[in-house]
């Protein structure tokens, strides 16, 4: 009798202790870091991105240049570079009024300016939506909310743009489209990125670029078949209702950021969706937590962190500001070049899809090298490789015919090339820097940051001379010295509260340099 009663005594003691994991630790260890669900959901997402590229090149084709052409026994001298100093009805346009704004609107001679006026414009839009998604996305809105806004807007704005009566409504509903554009990068970064488990994340991340990629690749194709710039608009805003309809409902709402604000249901049900599709089992027993000590804590007040919080924090302030000087430094490059490359002298259409194509083997390269060298190794590589390109290219005359032409051009191709890989890393290297509850506030900044360098680069174009190639090489050269002082993220998991990055840098600053050891939770670093 006294046995039977010592055994009902000890059986609490024997009772399975449950098993608290993070997301990366759930991911890695029951769900299945990439998988199929992990696929579709990554391919599903990043579409968007190319509908990002609709949006933000269409202004190439729409804002073009056209070509003029004396009318007969009109007294045209057909050597004229431009038509500023014809009379007026000596010669007429190419293409009829409506191929281009510059048509539409006498953007010429003295009113050239409204063109790059026009792109500064959207780049500012992009600079105030980067920051009001950024939060947006990071609050009780959501992920997937924020990309459906993102949605409906660009095609609002977009078919309202092709209906301009006058520049200035031009200008403005392209400022409200930069908005809305620049919220779609952050939405589909973080939706494609965050259910990938912490080893393969790297890969899938580096590969988003090539949507985007291909979306300019695509344009080049759309704009050449409807070279009415009002038609144009229409099209290529109109796959972004179809991308509502057709693909949203099947995008899932991230699991991370239901755990961080305080749905523990919802992100344990989201990731036994993943686990059942990736046909893996998450067995009983098996916890959900953060990775503070504090994971109990459930109330959405703590989490709803904005830049504040960030700048708090004397570690992530100083990421929060090379990064984003980073970011400002490789948009005036990156979209600098870009704009440079017409100097090219080919077919617009071809011209736009060289910039594309060039692009794609720099993802590739710099994806190859992050697993060998880090992310902070390739940072910097890629800055210097583009600097210095850019630098070589500045010593080369302007005005210089074959071969020191053509040397040129392939040195503002290779800075591009370069610039474009670093430009595909740093998304992930930012997102990566940051918890999850700062996370889409942290990108908005980076974000901010290079839409403020691609309003800067038009200008820096207009220079002239070999001062654009100056100023690109001088840009890499000193970004790639400001990666020296960010830490390496390269195999380390997402953290999710600010409170589990700074356990997390202690620990791992106290750890032995040969601890190789994957972190399951904060306290394990």
């Amino acid at each position: 009798m006294g046995n039977g009663l010592e055994e009902l005594e000890l059986k609490p003691v024997v009772e399975p202790v449950p098993e608290r994991l993070t997301v990366d630790a759930m991911l890695q260890k029951y769900c299945g870091e990439f998988g199929p669900w992990q696929l579709k959901n990554f391919f599903l997402s990043n579409l968007s991105c190319t509908l990002e590229a609709f949006h933000t090149m269409v202004m190439i084709f729409a804002d073009r240049d056209v070509a003029w052409r004396c009318l007969d026994h009109s007294g045209c001298d057909a050597a004229e570079k431009d038509v500023c100093r014809l009379e007026p009805g000596s010669w007429e346009w190419v293409g009829g009024r409506g191929s281009s704004t510059v048509v539409e609107w006498g953007l010429v001679c003295g009113n050239k300016y409204k063109v790059g006026l026009a792109q500064a414009i959207f780049f500012v839009g992009c600079t105030l939506g980067a920051g009001i998604f950024g939060h947006l996305s990071d609050s009780s809105f959501g992920r997937k909310r924020s990309l459906i806004l993102v949605c409906i807007l660009n095609t609002i704005f977009g078919c309202l743009t092709a209906l301009s009566p006058s520049y200035w409504i031009y200008v403005l509903l392209r400022l409200l489209t930069g908005v809305s554009t620049a919220g779609n990068a952050l939405c589909a970064f973080v939706l494609s990125t965050e259910p990938i488990g912490p080893t393969r994340r790297c890969t899938a991340a580096m590969s988003t670029c090539y949507f985007f990629s291909g979306g300019i690749a695509l344009l080049s194709g759309i704009a050449y078949i409807f070279q009415s710039w009002r038609k144009l608009y229409i099209v290529s805003s109109i796959p972004s209702l179809f991308y509502l309809i057709l693909v949203v409902p099947f995008l899932s709402e991230s699991p991370r950021w239901f755990l961080v604000r305080g749905k523990f249901d919802k992100a344990m049900k989201a990731l036994t969706i993943i686990a059942n599709t990736n046909k893996k089992h998450i067995p009983e027993g098996v916890v959900l937590s953060l990775d503070t000590k504090n994971s109990q804590t459930n109330n959405n007040s703590n989490n709803n962190k904005s830049i504040i919080d960030i700048m708090r924090s004397p570690t992530t302030r100083m990421r929060l500001i090379i990064g984003v000087g980073v970011n400002f430094m490789n948009a005036v490059v990156y979209y600098g070049l870009s704009l440079n490359v017409v100097n090219l002298k080919t077919n617009l259409y071809v011209n736009v899809l060289l910039n594309a194509v060039v692009e794609m083997p720099a993802f590739a390269v710099t994806a190859a090298l992050l697993g060998k060298m880090g992310r902070r190794g390739v940072g910097i590589w890629t800055l210097w490789f583009s600097g210095v390109f850019c630098l070589m290219g500045s010593m080369i005359k302007s005005n210089s015919e074959g071969k020191w032409r053509v040397l040129k051009v392939a040195c503002g191709l290779l800075g591009l090339s370069g610039m474009a890989g670093n430009y595909n890393l740093l998304g992930l290297y930012v997102a990566e820097l940051f918890p999850t509850v700062v996370r889409n506030v942290a990108l908005g900044c980076a974000s901010q940051a290079t839409q403020m360098g691609a309003i800067l680069a038009p200008f820096v174009v207009v220079m002239g001379g070999r001062w654009p190639f100056l100023v690109f090489g001088v840009c890499g050269i000193v970004g790639g010295m400001l990666v020296f002082f960010l830490p390496e993220t390269l195999n380390r998991p997402f953290y999710d509260t600010l409170a589990g990055l700074e356990d997390g840098e202690n620990t791992n600053i106290a750890s032995a340099p040969s601890n190789n050891v994957v972190r399951v939770s904060s306290s394990n670093v």
